[in-house]
């Protein structure tokens, strides 16, 4: 189990999200895992080749509301597929889309809408259970109930990127939100006891610990971060400043008060412009508070925007903005980061982790409105020598997060699980460096 999260440094290599870094030896009497290794003067074996995976999740990323969870999910499925594992990877399904599909070497199956998904997964598990060695089961609240369903022997992972309680309260009636708290605490907490968790920051691990009385052991596996990639100019002038949120258009992110952000600042800030780079149900009520406000001028709704055109518009914003209280982690955070931009974000589990107050952003506190901390922020920025100091430092920040880096470290917790389970491997290679060092040290 990770011990409070002070995350370990980078894995040799480029810091992309496709590059191959290298994989560290561990500090002395570190756990290693049992996976095949090449004979002498051969490429290296792939450590899961045969080894078959299900991956359990609510959604899959080209689905209409997906986010970070999902795109964790399907990086991590791409690089155990890398690393020689067939993976099928089962989830809800939309209108028109296909119930089977192979994509990126991923099985994908679908089934179900947001609701019955976690009716006919487990159902689908408990048919193909004797298919699969070893489960990864991503709880997004509620969980699909693997360990009811599989074989004992067959390992089950279970990924919790942070409680859901509040989300429940905020977005249900009461009984079903109490319901929801039920299933997510004290069933969860007992038929996962046994099972490995894998949660994305400390705050989470708190809150695990915490708010659910979680007893199973838990690892810290972060999320990755985008490659290195040349950024265009935006074809016009964004603003001055310009600030940007980018993300799902869902209610529990908050966007309309991004969206206010124009109207409370406009007469300290004339010639800010405030961009929103996503898609989800609430985009036309946003459009509908900006003209409410008398802001339709300087809001722009950008909707869904292909990569480069997401990065030219992120690039050149002087500030990223997420107004949400609940996150994991912040996968966005690290997004903007890795442009350069600063993020101010609430001071809440997650955030708090993937914003460094003061070096790569700024947290709104108790007591403090987002207008406020957007202001400071951006009379900060103004002076050119901190605006580089502090871009500096958000790109650098950002580089110690990789997808290969989070690919590999679940490489090396499955391997080990399946030692664990008497699976028969017998050569030993050494864990992917364990994440604790990273946000306690400085930049």
């Amino acid at each position: 189990m990770v011990a409070r999260n002070a995350e370990g440094e980078p894995a040799a290599g480029p810091p992309s999200a496709t590059g191959r870094p290298a994989v560290a030896a561990p500090p002395p009497g570190a756990a290693r895992s049992a996976v095949p290794a090449a004979p002498p003067g051969t490429a290296p074996a792939r450590p899961l080749a045969g080894v078959r995976v299900a991956l359990l999740n609510f959604r899959e990323p080209l689905q209409s509301v997906a986010g970070g969870a999902e795109q964790y999910a399907w990086q991590v499925a791409r690089h155990l597929v890398d690393q020689g594992a067939t993976v099928h990877f089962a989830t809800s399904r939309e209108p028109g889309q296909p119930r089977a599909e192979r994509r990126d070497g991923i099985e994908l199956r679908r089934m179900g809408n947001r609701f019955l998904v976690y009716l006919l997964v487990p159902l689908w598990l408990l048919l193909h259970r004797r298919r699969f060695d070893v489960v990864i089961d991503c709880m997004n609240g509620i969980p699909f109930f693997a360990p009811l369903v599989v074989r004992r022997r067959t390992p089950v992972i279970v990924v919790v990127h942070h409680v859901h309680d509040r989300q429940f309260h905020a977005f249900f009636p009461r009984p079903i939100a109490r319901l929801g708290c039920f299933i997510e605490g004290p069933v969860a907490r007992r038929l996962y006891r046994r099972c490995t968790t894998v949660t994305v920051s400390e705050s989470s691990r708190r809150q695990l610990r915490e708010r659910l009385r979680w007893v199973a052991p838990i690892e810290i596996i972060h999320n990755g971060g985008p490659a290195a990639r040349p950024v265009t100019e935006p074809a016009a002038p964004l603003g001055d400043p310009a600030i940007a949120y980018l993300g799902r258009l869902v209610g529990h992110k908050r966007v309309e008060r991004v969206v206010e952000l124009a109207a409370e600042l406009r007469d300290r800030w004339p010639g800010l412009r405030v961009h929103v780079v996503g898609r989800g149900p609430e985009l036309d009520r946003l459009a509908a508070r900006a003209r409410e406000l008398g802001v339709a001028d300087r809001v722009r709704l950008h909707g869904f925007l292909a990569e480069p055109e997401k990065n030219a518009v992120l690039g050149a914003a002087r500030l990223n903005v997420t107004a949400s209280e609940f996150e994991g982690w912040g996968l966005t955070v690290i997004e903007a980061a890795a442009l350069g931009v600063p993020t101010v974000a609430y001071d809440v589990p997650g955030l708090r982790d993937s914003v460094r107050h003061g070096e790569t952003g700024w947290l709104v506190r108790d007591g403090e409105r987002l207008a406020d901390v957007v202001d400071r922020a951006l009379k900060e920025l103004a002076d050119p020598v901190r605006r580089a100091e502090v871009q500096a430092a958000c790109r650098a920040w950002a580089n110690r997060f990789t997808w290969e880096r989070t690919g590999a470290r679940m490489t090396a917790l499955i391997a080990a699980e399946l030692d664990k389970r008497g699976h028969g491997r017998m050569t030993r290679v050494p864990l992917a460096p364990r994440e604790t060092e990273m946000t306690r040290n400085p930049l």
